[in-house]
């Protein structure tokens, strides 16, 4: 095809048509533009892939960090130079991780993480963010302390993307319904969509999607713990939403919880003390912040 094409006048044709829908490739912003705000922090994006979920059963094979710059009212300013190594698993990688991650036994041969690297680059972040901080942070956290004194934030979650008029909250969803696609299949290159898409203001809204994200993580949640429930009402809890705590922990008893937010929180010890205990009992609460969600610590 010719290079002399105008091909950003074609795709708009195409658009205003109202038949076509045209996705645009990715690129990496610009950070030279004299009207944009001063820097208010810094913040990481981070992507990993690995042999599996369990931290105490699974390993790392590949982690990018994505640094970025932001202003007080949420704007992306600044993508900068990232971070990104394969690491070698004691365990073989099996076939069917290489077809979920596309990443081969050859690719990590002899790969080590820089732990020093990886430090220097955590020194003086204000937000650690994720697409699954639920899986990232535990094997994070087993890479350097580093990670456990970070806030932690994730864009999975911790935006309520259906409400704001997506389709899902898969990052392939939401970047190609914001009109771009990329390729997707290594960890540094999710990371970059992850950032643009929080670049994003959110439909018939002034904020950001970065800015959500930043409320929704800096707001406490509250661990309510259904402590020696009766057998015959755990089909209820697990309805409700609750999950088993398997290892107790100071905070944490081995019970069933529900973690809610602090509106929810009467109304959850309500429903216990209605649905569940039939008795006016005591509820456990436990509250998480960012310094701690999704870590395995808590």
């Amino acid at each position: 095809m010719s290079n002399d094409l105008p091909l950003d006048r074609i795709a708009c044709l195409l658009e205003q048509s109202g038949h076509y829908r045209v996705l645009r490739r990715l690129r990496r912003r610009d950070p030279h533009d004299d009207a944009l705000p001063p820097v208010a922090g810094r913040g990481i994006f981070l992507g990993l892939e690995t042999t599996g979920r369990d931290p105490g059963m699974h390993e790392l094979i590949e982690i990018a960090l994505v640094p970025f710059t932001y202003s007080a009212d949420g704007r992306i300013l600044d993508v900068q130079e990232p971070y990104s190594s394969f690491q070698q698993p004691f365990m073989p990688i099996s076939a069917e991780v290489t077809k979920l991650t596309g990443i081969t036994q050859r690719m990590v041969d002899g790969c080590l993480l820089d732990i020093a690297e990886i430090e220097r680059m955590l020194a003086d972040v204000d937000w650690i963010c994720s697409h699954d901080g639920q899986h990232d942070r535990p094997f994070a956290e087993q890479i350097t302390p580093a990670f456990a004194r970070k806030r932690w934030a994730c864009s999975l979650t911790q935006i309520p993307w259906r409400e704001a008029g997506f389709g899902g909250a898969k990052l392939g969803r939401l970047l190609a319904e914001l009109g771009y696609f990329t390729s997707l299949n290594r960890a540094q290159e999710d990371c970059a969509a992850a950032i643009e898409v929080l670049a994003q203001r959110l439909p018939n809204s002034e904020t950001t999607a970065f800015a959500r994200l930043v409320v929704a993580a800096e707001a406490p949640t509250y661990q309510v713990w259904a402590v020696r429930c009766p057998l015959g009402r755990i089909r209820s809890l697990r309805a409700r939403g609750y999950r088993w705590n398997e290892i107790a922990k100071p905070g944490r008893p081995t019970a069933w919880y529900r973690e809610v937010t602090e509106e929810l929180v009467a109304l959850e010890i309500q429903y216990l003390r209605r649905e569940i205990y039939e008795a006016d009992v005591d509820v456990p609460i436990t509250e998480i912040g960012a310094y701690d969600r999704y870590s395995t610590r808590i």
